[in-house]
């Protein structure tokens, strides 16, 4: 696999991107810091060496693992760096995007530069970001787009009404792109995470249900071999989603999930 991958530097992204060149898939990485970018795919390619001497006695040859500059703030610059990662790779068959911005209900609410920031990144200037994606891949006769999308976008829910709005509308346009493009060759893979523990998380209380990102990585792998649509991670959250979407308002006013 040939994978441009945004957001590959902290949490679940970074332990994905270990798992996928663990394997012997060759990465590109993309993001807002240059300096994270290097020491994120100067990690990769030690990994992915370590692998490779321990599958084989010979010389191993070094592992390649190239990075932009790529801001979701920035759509100007979506297209340089998707080209300049085809170029490297030599035609990419993939795209991962697990970038994104998450702060809490209390902060959006009371600050209002922060939460259109928010709601500008993770869902109007991430589906700008896929169009880029999209055109590329379908052109060549298709290929994967692996989107991280989340469990808040399921259902209006208190705690999450600005950050889930986002991930809703996420969620949606996913959804639309399988249903018009998987039978030319376009393998949508929307990733709906639950409570992971990562930075991200730090300072929230966990809810039993809790994944870690290596946990959550594990599952996504299989999920872009598979092709899988809509993945739940840890999968127990796709039985709390059934259920918080079969209650009725009455009693989604009273509970403080």
């Amino acid at each position: 696999m040939k994978a441009v991958f945004l957001g590959a530097t902290k949490g679940i992204g970074r332990a994905l991107a270990r798992q996928l060149v663990a394997r012997g898939d060759r990465l590109f990485l993309l993001g807002r810091d240059g300096n994270d970018l290097q020491r994120s795919a100067g990690d990769l390619r030690a990994r992915a060496g370590a692998t490779a001497a321990g599958r084989a006695t010979g010389q191993a040859e070094p592992a390649r693992v190239g990075f932009a500059v790529c801001d979701l703030e920035n759509p100007d610059g979506f297209g340089r760096a998707l080209d300049e990662a085809d170029a490297e790779l030599g035609g990419f068959d993939t795209v991962v995007i697990t970038a994104g911005l998450f702060a809490t209900q209390d902060r959006l609410e009371n600050d209002r530069a922060l939460c259109r920031r928010l709601l500008t990144v993770d869902f109007a200037n991430t589906v700008v970001f896929c169009e880029e994606a999209r055109v590329r891949l379908l052109a060549r006769g298709g290929g994967t787009l692996c989107v991280f999308s989340s469990v808040a976008g399921e259902r209006g829910r208190k705690p999450v009404i600005l950050y889930g709005a986002a991930k809703a509308g996420l969620t949606h346009y996913l959804e639309g792109l399988d249903h018009k493009f998987r039978a030319a060759g376009l393998r949508t893979v929307c990733v709906k995470p639950g409570f992971v523990k990562t930075g991200m998380t730090e300072g929230l209380k966990p809810p039993p249900f809790a994944g870690t990102a290596e946990g959550v990585a594990a599952q996504v792998v299989k999920a872009i071999d598979r092709g899988k649509p809509v993945l739940y991670a840890p999968g127990m959250w796709a039985l709390v989603m059934l259920v918080i979407r079969a209650l009725p308002r009455l009693v989604m006013r009273r509970i403080g999930f």
